[in-house]
C-alpha cells in the first residue's frame, strides 16, 4: 500500500490484473501516487467472472475510500483473459453500477486486455505491437488511426502455442520420451524429476495423474528448459527456438494486418518467459524480426504493466507530459 496524498487534485485509477496478482494505482492528475495496492489474480478465464470482479472491486472500493473527496476522473481496468468482446462487455456490465467505475462526468470505466497496459508501459508510439509470453501467449497491434490487430488467445483452440503452460508441457513430454526410449535422449529426463524432488519422470507423471502434484505445476518447468538449453541440450533448444518463432509470427502477423511492415515500429516484449532474458530466445526473436520485419525494433519491457495502466488512465483524463513522467517514476518505484 502506497502513501496517501494530502493534495486535493483530481485522481484516476489504473488497474492491471493477471493470473496471480492484481495491481491498482491511484494517481493525481499531476502524476503523484496517491495509493497503491495489490490483490489476488483477476483473470476471469482462470478464476471466473465473479471472482475477477470481486478482486478488482475490493481493491477499487478501498482506493475510493482512501482518496477521500477527490474527484475521480477516470478508471481504466486491464486484465488478462479479456480476449473476446463478449468477455469485456460481461465485466463492464458487472461493474457498471459501482461508484469507482464511473468518472466525474459519468463516463464508464475502460475495460480491456492487459496487453494494452504492457504496450503503454513500453512505448507511447501510436504505431506499435506488443507480444506477451508468460503463462500463455498473446499479441496486439495498434495504429495511429485507431485500428487494432488482436487475437483470441484461447490456447490450442484458437491456434496458439507457447507460454509457460506449453513450454512446461513440452519439457515433460520430451523427458518422458527420453526416459522410456521413444524419443531422443535429453537431460530433461533428469532435470524434470529433480525439479519435483523425485527420482524418475515416471514418478512425476504418476504423481500428477493421481493428483499428488497439481497439474498446473507443469508450467513451472520453463526454467528447466532454459537450463538444459543453455547447457547445450539440443532437444530443449529446439523447444526454445519454437517459442521464439511463435513470438515472431505473432508480431509479424499483427504488423502485416495493420500494414505496418514497412514502417519503423516498436515491438514490445513482456511476460515472465521473456523476462527470464534467455539469450537464445531473445537472439532468435531479433533475427526473426530482422528477416521478416526489418523496420521493426524489439524492446523488452521490465517495467510492471501497472505503469501502462496508470499512464493510460491519466492520458484518458487529459494529463500532461510532466504528469506522465512523474507518474511513471512513482509507479516504477512503488512496484
Amino acid at each position: 500500500m502506497g502513501p496517501v496524498s494530502q493534495l486535493g487534485c483530481p485522481v484516476v485509477i489504473g488497474i492491471d490484473g493477471g493470473g496471480s496478482k492484481t495491481d491498482l494505482a491511484v494517481l493525481s492528475l499531476e502524476g503523484e501516487m496517491v495509493f497503491h495496492a495489490r490483490g489476488g489474480g483477476a483473470n476471469p478465464q482462470t478464476v471466473g467472472l465473479d471472482e475477477s470482479v470481486a478482486v478488482v472491486r475490493a481493491l477499487a472500493t478501498e482506493a475510493l475510500e482512501v482518496s477521500g473527496n477527490r474527484s475521480l476522473l477516470q478508471t481504466s481496468v486491464y486484465l488478462a483473459g479479456m480476449d473476446l468482446p463478449v468477455e469485456i462487455e460481461q465485466f463492464s456490465s458487472a461493474i457498471a453500477e459501482d461508484a469507482w467505475a464511473r468518472g466525474a462526468d459519468g463516463r464508464r470505466a475502460v475495460v480491456d486486455n492487459d496487453l494494452f497496459a504492457l504496450l503503454r508501459a513500453g512505448t507511447d508510439s501510436p504505431d506499435a505491437v506488443a507480444v506477451v509470453c508468460g503463462t500463455g501467449i498473446n499479441a496486439v497491434g495498434v495504429r495511429a488511426d485507431g485500428r487494432t490487430a488482436r487475437f483470441p488467445a484461447l490456447g490450442l483452440l484458437s491456434g496458439d502455442w507457447g507460454g509457460g503452460g506449453d513450454l512446461g508441457a513440452a519439457a515433460l513430454w520430451h523427458a518422458a520420451r527420453s526416459e522410456d526410449g521413444r524419443g531422443p535422449r535429453t537431460s530433461l529426463d533428469r532435470l524434470v524429476p529433480t525439479a519435483y524432488n523425485l527420482g524418475t519422470v515416471r514418478e512425476v507423471i504418476e504423481a500428477i495423474h493421481l493428483g499428488r502434484i497439481p497439474a498446473r505445476s507443469v508450467a513451472d518447468l520453463t526454467p528447466v528448459l532454459f537450463t538444459a538449453s543453455t547447457a547445450g541440450d539440443e532437444v530443449a533448444a529446439s523447444v526454445i527456438d519454437r517459442q521464439a518463432d511463435e513470438i515472431v509470427v505473432l508480431a509479424v502477423t499483427a504488423l502485416r494486418r495493420l500494414h505496418l511492415l514497412h514502417v519503423q515500429v516498436p515491438v514490445i516484449l513482456g511476460g515472465g518467459v521473456l523476462a527470464a532474458n534467455d539469450s537464445r530466445l531473445l537472439t532468435r526473436i531479433e533475427l526473426g524480426l530482422e528477416e521478416q520485419a526489418p523496420n521493426a525494433h524489439s524492446h523488452l519491457v521490465t517495467a510492471p504493466p501497472i505503469v501502462g495502466a496508470g499512464l493510460l488512465a491519466l492520458e484518458a483524463a487529459g494529463a500532461g507530459t510532466d504528469a506522465l513522467t512523474c507518474a511513471r517514476r512513482e509507479m516504477e518505484r512503488s512496484s
